[in-house]
């Protein structure tokens, strides 16, 4: 025999009730099925022992170096090549020891190292505002860009005449120098990343509010953060080129001795042990700059989104 029935207003309580429970399940649902794809895309980050980086990080770079100085001496003790022309490296290793017990070694790289540094910065602050209006005005995007693209691959050596003339034999004109030959650099990798951000994400921005500064701020930079950073270094690279072509011709008491004016005061006095030391001078200066800046800048890069 039925019970009585609940009256109208408890039952629709009761049937609300369960919508609510049952949203309520939906959305927990979507949340854990949610994070567990965000689990399924992240890489999980294993710390390596020390000892393991170091071997897979220094080990290879020094294996090479040993096969290099293993050809050198052996075409060195081998006499196929004359002392003058190529010495020894312990000829190379003697030079080394004569700056260092004078006191110039560290004066030598810094000099050089200091302008090198400051005029990428400079081209940094110059380069990403002209990357991020040629990204996004047409019209100026027509003009400039394939001015850029001239610019980036015309030797930089090409400007030290012109900026000696403007500025005469002073810093202003390394500074000019390594300007014009990074700043296309950083801005073009900045306009190949804006190119590559997907259109989603601007229109996503919008919607949210973020036009003008704020989408390039917080939408078009961060996106774009791969073309940058190639950009970036391949900048570091021309400000460094540029600044040791320009050393090397120009010369001057207030100039100071850089590495490259070093290289090209040993190639006048005859010092083939003084040309080969100021050229793995540079090497390394190069080398170390994109070993501890740009390389760990770009893994963390690549790392952050899922691509290292």
């Amino acid at each position: 025999m039925p019970g009585p029935s609940a009256p109208d207003g408890v039952r629709t309580t009761a049937s609300e009730a369960r919508s609510t429970a049952d949203a309520g399940r939906t959305d927990s649902d979507l949340a854990r099925l949610e994070a567990g794809l965000d689990s399924l895309e992240a890489k999980p980050v294993v710390r390596d022992p020390a000892w393991r980086f170091l071997r897979r990080t220094l080990a290879p770079p020094l294996l090479g170096v040993l096969l290099v100085l293993t050809v050198w001496q052996t075409l060195h003790a081998s006499g196929v090549v004359s002392e003058e022309r190529l010495p020894g490296p312990g000829a190379i290793a003697d030079s080394f020891r004569t700056l260092w017990l004078r006191g110039t070694l560290f004066e030598i790289i810094w000099t050089s190292l200091e302008r090198g540094l400051l005029g990428f910065l400079a081209s940094v602050a110059i380069g990403t505002p002209l990357g991020l209006i040629v990204a996004r005005v047409p019209l100026v995007r027509a003009a400039v860009r394939p001015v850029l693209s001239g610019l980036q691959s015309l030797p930089s050596v090409a400007w030290v005449p012109a900026a000696v003339i403007w500025f005469g034999l002073t810093d202003g004109a390394m500074y000019t120098v390594i300007l014009l030959g990074a700043v296309p650099s950083i801005a073009i990798g900045l306009v190949s990343g804006i190119d590559q951000v997907p259109p989603l994400y601007l229109r996503a921005g919008r919607t949210i509010g973020a036009t003008g500064l704020r989408s390039a701020r917080y939408i078009l930079l961060p996106a774009a953060l791969p073309g940058y950073t190639a950009g970036l270094k391949q900048g570091w690279a021309f400000s460094w080129r540029s600044l040791m072509a320009t050393e090397l011709i120009a010369s001057s008491p207030e100039l100071g001795i850089g590495l490259g004016r070093y290289l090209e005061n040993s190639r006048e006095s005859i010092d083939m042990p003084g040309v080969f030391l100021g050229i793995l001078l540079i090497l390394a200066v190069g080398i170390l700059i994109d070993l501890l800046v740009f390389s760990p800048l770009e893994r963390w890069v690549l790392r952050a989104r899922g691509l290292a």
